[in-house]
């Protein structure tokens, strides 16, 4: 499907095109040349929403808001704006202006002027209640079904005001615009400033009825807050003093550092004990038992000094052990443990040794470790008494710590409860002091009328009216599955074409055609006939019959036959034309043969004599058949007669559409050729009689398409 085509057809429709845009745009005209002026008036509400200027004390500290809740804080603004209680608050307001003003802003429907003044007095009473208390009309109740009609007659109605109000965000601004389109430009200014004025107060109304909710209810809750925070502080409070505890990580802490002290202390005993062990081990080994005893025997008056101060030197470190290692003291025990020093070495000058046996350092320095490791394993057994009074009073305050980490854990649960709320009051309740925030920035004014828009109506008419042509023209050429070039033939049919004739208007006169020059039409036509008669010479290619046949009726076969006829004549070939077309014998009609088919193959000898001059043979016609005149065989003999006398035998068959009646003749003929009127579709019907040219083996010479546009460029 080719665009050039299409635009071929346009040019074919060009007079349609051209009138029904030019018919459209007159009555365009008439139709809008009395349109009242329109007058549109307009108002900004400034939000407050995007101006930071008016955010300086509840700013949001994380940044600017981001742009999808900004667009949907507008929409929400909006989708208020045009609530039904706002609209039925407008309508209220335009009828009670037209019921008390002397100048109403629109000329009084037929209910409005049947209304006397005491049902115009009840009236402004009603819409007055309703405007103040913010309640729609029933339309169950009868008297308030009547102003509702009203208000239609007027259309001041919801719907009315509805087709004729845009609310709409100014671009990324901060600003709501209001616009109405009337007749009246006060009408205009006074819908949008009212809407405007109903809806701030309305906002501000509900805005502050819920931020009030939410700070009392904060306020109420922060209260209860409080009072858990002190109840569960008080209880850790008589807690601690129930069981003498100040600060029980402080008394922990100095406990545990004890233990740790005394630790270290012990182990370091421990490892002296064990020291001194080893070397008072190692100093009797170097003793021979003689001399053991004999020191032992010498210096046992002076140990009873040495004993009585080790006693004195056990207390004193058993107490200085208690007390903490108190370093006060300190000095006692150095005092007495060099005194049992000076006792120990007193030991030492007398003879107690062997005076064979120059021993006497030795014996000292046992006397030394001896009374120092004694010391030691007294303190070890002191240290060991006071850490275990030490894990008795730390284990005490187990119980006590695990008590009061309860309650500090219960009240820093409290006091985070508190402190939240304590938090989101605060805030709520600054927001609450600075959240109203819409303000009528620009108030609505009457305005000039708009620039007309009646030429522009015009215009779109006529625009319109061309395009929807344009549109269904295109829509017949898509859907247009009707054969018009040879070339759509042969894709169609995936058949051969053998040519294809002009549309001639008139009577066909074929001896003036041949004799001298005429139209252009006619010319073509002759051409086009040379045409098809060159092909199906080249596919006779010697034979001698022709069969021509069509899908259908009235395709334009006894044209081409007779065409066909003359042409070869012209040639000065001997042709014989037979009409085999029973159910329409046109030929016979026209000519008025001599010798009928009937009689020729029913062997009738009476015709003989005509059929030696004759180069049409006709037919009777009726509900008969070729091979109901007679049988195959002798039908073939017959043409085989009629080979020899004519050079050329030209058939005209019924369309394939009678069924056997055109095959029948198909049978005897060497070539077919099947004739396709231009402008028409294929039928589901018509493709088995398709099918059946394609399986005559070879016998199928072609198309020819007749009644094409002679317009065409086809040379």
């Amino acid at each position: 499907m080719e665009l050039g085509e299409f635009f071929k057809l346009l040019r074919k429709h060009l007079n349609l095109l051209i009138i029904i845009p030019l018919v459209t745009i007159i009555v365009s005209f008439f139709l809008v040349k009395n349109l009242a002026d329109k007058y549109i008036s307009n108002a900004q509400i400034a939000t407050g929403i995007v101006d930071q200027s008016r955010h300086l004390l509840d700013a949001d500290p994380s940044g600017a808001a981001k742009e999808q809740s900004i667009a949907h804080e507008f929409s929400n603004l909006i989708e208020i704006m045009k609530l039904k209680t706002l609209i039925n608050q407008v309508s209220y307001q335009l009828i009670l202006h037209d019921l008390t003003d002397s100048v109403p802003f629109k000329p009084h429907s037929k209910l409005f002027l049947t209304m006397n003044p005491a049902a115009r007095a009840h009236a402004v009473e009603l819409f007055t209640n309703k405007f103040n208390t913010r309640q729609p009309l029933s339309y169950y109740n009868k008297d308030e079904e009547g102003l509702n009609e009203l208000l239609r007659s007027m259309k001041y109605d919801e719907r009315s005001l509805r087709k004729d109000l845009y609310i709409n965000r100014d671009e990324d601004s901060d600003f709501i615009t209001v616009s109405y389109e009337s007749n009246n430009p006060q009408l205009s200014a006074f819908v949008v400033n009212i809407l405007c004025k109903q809806f701030i107060d309305y906002y501000t109304h509900t805005v502050r009825q819920n931020e009030t909710d939410a700070v009392n209810y904060l306020a109420k809750l922060l209260d209860e807050k409080r009072k858990a925070l002190n109840t569960k502080t008080q209880q850790l409070q008589d807690y601690k003093i129930k069981n003498g505890i100040i600060n029980l990580d402080e008394q922990s802490k100095s406990i545990f550092d004890q233990i740790m002290i005394f630790n270290d202390r012990k182990q370091q005993a421990e490892k002296d004990v064990a020291s001194y062990d080893g070397a008072i081990q190692k100093i009797n080994n170097k003793f021979a038992p003689s001399e053991r005893k004999y020191i032992e025997a010498t210096i046992s008056k002076y140990n009873q000094e040495v004993i009585s101060s080790q006693e004195q030197l056990h207390l004193l470190t058993d107490k200085y052990v208690r007390s903490g290692f108190n370093p006060k003291l300190k000095p006692a025990i150095d005092s007495l443990s060099n005194k049992l020093t000076a006792q120990i070495n007193q030991t030492s000058d007398k003879y107690i040794s062997s005076p064979l046996t120059a021993k006497d350092d030795l014996v000292k320095q046992k006397l030394t470790l001896e009374v120092t490791r004694d010391l030691a394993k007294y303190s070890i057994k002191a240290i060991t008494g006071s850490l275990n009074d030490l894990n008795a009073k730390f284990n005490r305050l187990v119980p006590f710590d695990a008590n009061v980490k309860t309650f500090n854990y219960d009240i820093d649960i409290a006091s985070k409860e508190y402190m939240d709320v304590l938090n989101k009051y605060n805030a709520t309740n600054l927001q609450s002091t600075f959240s109203i925030k819409l303000r009528l920035a620009e108030p609505a004014t009457p305005d000039a009328a708009e620039p007309s828009k009646k030429m522009l109506l015009i215009i779109l008419g006529g625009v319109i009216s061309f395009a929807f042509c344009v549109v269904v023209l295109f829509g017949i050429f898509f859907f247009d599955d009707t054969i018009k070039e040879p070339i759509d033939l042969v894709n169609r049919t995936h058949l051969p074409l053998v040519g294809h004739l002009n549309t001639v208007m008139g009577s066909l006169d074929l001896k003036k055609l041949w004799d001298v020059e005429h139209r252009d039409k006619m010319r073509l036509f002759k051409e086009l006939i040379r045409s098809i008669r060159f092909e199906i010479d080249q596919e006779l290619r010697g034979e001698k019959v022709l069969g021509i046949t069509s899908l259908a009726n009235h395709e334009g076969k006894t044209v081409l036959a007779i065409s066909l006829a003359y042409s070869y004549s012209m040639i000065n070939k001997k042709v014989l034309l037979i009409d085999g077309n029973f159910d329409n014998p046109t030929i016979s009609n026209t000519v008025q043969p001599k010798v009928y088919l009937e009689d020729y193959f029913k062997n009738n000898p009476d015709n003989y004599g005509a059929f030696n001059t004759t180069n049409v043979m006709g037919t009777h016609g009726g509900d008969v058949t070729l091979l109901e005149l007679s049988d195959e065989n002798f039908i073939r003999s017959k043409f085989n007669e009629l080979k020899t006398k004519y050079d050329i035998i030209i058939i005209e068959t019924p369309p394939l559409s009678s069924l056997n009646k055109s095959k029948e003749w198909l049978l005897f003929a060497n070539k077919t050729i099947a004739v396709f009127e231009a402008n028409k579709g294929i039928s589901k019907w018509q493709k088995d009689d398709i099918k059946y040219l394609k399986n005559l083996n070879g016998k199928f010479a072609g198309w020819v398409l007749n009644k094409t546009d002679p317009k065409r460029d086809r040379f």
